[in-house]
């Protein structure tokens, strides 16, 4: 991987995988969007996991010096917004993410799998 951004995207989806999260996705949004580089998609099948997840992102990135800039919602909302700059991190309950379907908007991106990283 020759790309930090990219290094940091992987970094949270593998924090997400170990923490027994669902359905992760990271789908490079360069191509579209000047906002960020990537978004990282993660399932939680309840409202306490959906925390969980973002909690543990924030603490194990955070003990590498990475901070968000800023976190929006709660586990409540069942979607909690993760700003890390060119890298936005999405744990969203399973309901809200077939809702909002955010695949399907970004589906012209191309989207990155933790076994497409093991390969590089």
């Amino acid at each position: 991987m020759d790309n930090k951004e990219l290094e940091l995207a992987m970094k949270a989806a593998k924090i997400l995988d170990e923490k027994k999260g669902r359905d992760i996705a990271i789908i490079d949004i360069r191509s579209k969007a000047s906002f960020a580089d990537y978004f990282v998609l993660a399932s939680g099948t309840n409202e306490r996991q959906v925390g969980t997840l973002s909690e543990e992102v924030e603490d194990r990135l955070g003990d590498l010096g990475i901070e968000p800039n800023s976190i929006e919602g709660d586990r409540r909302s069942g979607w909690i917004l993760m700003d890390y700059g060119d890298v936005i991190v999405n744990v969203l309950s399973s309901e809200m993410r077939d809702r909002y379907n955010i695949e399907k908007v970004w589906g012209d991106c191309q989207f990155i799998t933790l076994e497409d990283s093991d390969n590089e």
